[in-house]
């Protein structure tokens, strides 16, 4: 996956869309199945950049249910149509779960495992920049093929100490599609995850963006 840096002023999450077409970013696709008993594989594609200020995400999904009941930040946004993004910056004990469901609803924690997780603050959530297609309200189960787009300006201080590392581009990463309670669950990614049952708690299975 390519990770470029644009030099634009602050990019609100609206406009991340139109300027990564204007700037070439391409889409990679993410379509790992690492589990046998979970076959089901909706179309998944990401593109990312380094902006002036942030991290900028722009996510497109096409899939045959859409499910989203979570409107508060830190909630069970994975149960819903949730699309992922695990950041490990170089040097760090831990890494960052970037989690956010079709509707923009966020959960970001940072630990050095599954379960030695430390939730963001609020007010950092607050800072983090959200456009979805679907609108930001509640819409329950939708149970027909749905393509829907989700992007995020994720600033850099987000990030606290390794906020260096994230603005240069030096960290791992994997990238996720889940929904638990969807009619059909399902958990896919970008980078490959040797391990026996779903486990996106895998900082081994990160790769360098290039």
């Amino acid at each position: 996956m390519q990770l470029r840096r644009i030099s634009a002023a602050f990019v609100a999450a609206p406009g991340i869309r139109d300027l990564f077409d204007r700037e070439g970013i391409p889409f990679t696709p993410v379509n790992k199945i690492n589990w046998p008993s979970y076959p089901y594989l909706p179309e998944v594609a990401v593109r990312m950049a380094l902006g002036n200020d942030a991290l900028l995400i722009h996510y497109r999904v096409s899939e045959q249910a859409v499910l989203a009941r979570y409107a508060t930040d830190g909630d069970k946004v994975w149960t819903d149509s949730c699309v992922e993004t695990f950041i490990r910056p170089n040097g760090a004990e831990g890494y960052y779960n970037i989690e956010c469901t079709c509707i923009g609803t966020l959960l970001i924690a940072y630990g050095a495992g599954r379960n030695e997780r430390q939730p963001l603050s609020t007010e950092l959530l607050e800072s983090v920049d959200r456009w979805a297609s679907l609108g930001r309200q509640p819409l329950g189960l939708i149970g027909t093929p749905t393509i829907w787009e989700l992007a995020l300006a994720l600033p850099y201080t987000l990030f606290g100490d390794h906020s260096p590392q994230v603005s240069s581009g030096e960290f791992r990463l994997n990238v996720y599609k889940c929904g638990d309670d969807l009619p059909t669950p399902h958990f896919v990614s970008l980078f490959p995850i040797s391990a026996p049952a779903p486990d996106f708690h895998r900082p081994d299975c990160f790769g360098k963006p290039a």
